[in-house]
């Protein structure tokens, strides 16, 4: 004897959809917070790797810090910034990126150094007449804390044309610590303050705390010291300084 097939009502078919919304409504955070926290791993793994191969050509050049930029080179000559100076010690031009920042490339050169998603400490800088930096190279010896000093951090990138300068971060333009002046920090937030800013990019050159972002400075950035060793922190531990992370920004 068949029995007749019995078919969802509507409201069952209603149900069932709402159901399934609910849980995908569940999901999608978890798997978005995975995937974001995977990519944070992996840009911190990065960040390790570029803080050995800075100790690594610290002591190669008789404990003088990477400049971040060389001035006194021409802008046509690609060791006028950082990345081609010590990517011989990583030889592997995917350590420069952070799989988190959006149209970032390896910055081979001066036209292309507002794409770097990782930025060096300005004050490395080196400039013979003076005028964009001191005249001399920073040593390690100058260095007073190298664990608290930081070096490298995430940046801000994107076209050059639009202010962005991603291969360094600026310690001179931020939040100054009436306190300690070596702990004044940089701009940064989890946002990207270059976008869309009135400011001129001397004034800019912000760290970019992108993983994790909510726009409320939770979000966090991966920073390479001058000891080698590398961490994350949040936009708000950074800008609370003495009172958060108490970090070394302006070392000279």
């Amino acid at each position: 004897m068949a029995y007749p097939r019995r078919a969802f009502t509507l409201i069952e078919l209603l149900v069932v959809i709402a159901i399934i919304a609910i849980l995908a409504a569940i999901l999608f955070p978890v798997f978005a917070q995975a995937r974001e926290r995977a990519r944070q791993i992996a840009c911190l793994s990065n960040a390790k790797q570029l803080g050995l191969a800075n100790a690594m050509y610290i002591q190669d050049y008789d404990e003088t810090v990477l400049p971040s930029t060389n001035y006194g080179v021409p802008a046509s000559d690609p060791l006028r910034v950082w990345p081609p100076v010590v990517q011989p010690y990583v030889k592997n031009s995917g350590v420069f990126l952070c799989p988190s920042a959006s149209g970032s490339r390896y910055t081979d050169g001066w036209a292309n150094r507002g794409l770097s998603p990782i930025g060096y400490n300005m004050l490395t800088g080196y400039d013979p007449l003076g005028i964009e930096a001191p005249t001399s190279t920073a040593s390690l010896a100058g260095i007073d804390e190298p664990s608290r000093t930081v070096l490298l951090g995430d940046t801000a990138n994107g076209p050059t044309a639009s202010k962005y300068r991603g291969y360094v971060f600026d310690p001179m333009n931020g939040k100054v610590n009436a306190s300690d002046v070596r702990l004044s920090t940089p701009l940064v937030a989890d946002t990207d303050l270059v976008a869309g800013s009135a400011l001129t990019p001397a004034q800019l050159k912000p760290l970019y705390c992108r993983h994790f972002r909510d726009g409320q400075n939770h979000g966090t950035a991966s920073l390479i010291f001058a000891d080698g060793h590398a961490k994350s922190y949040t936009a708000a531990a950074i800008l609370a300084q003495d009172g958060g992370a108490n970090l070394i920004w302006r070392f000279r």
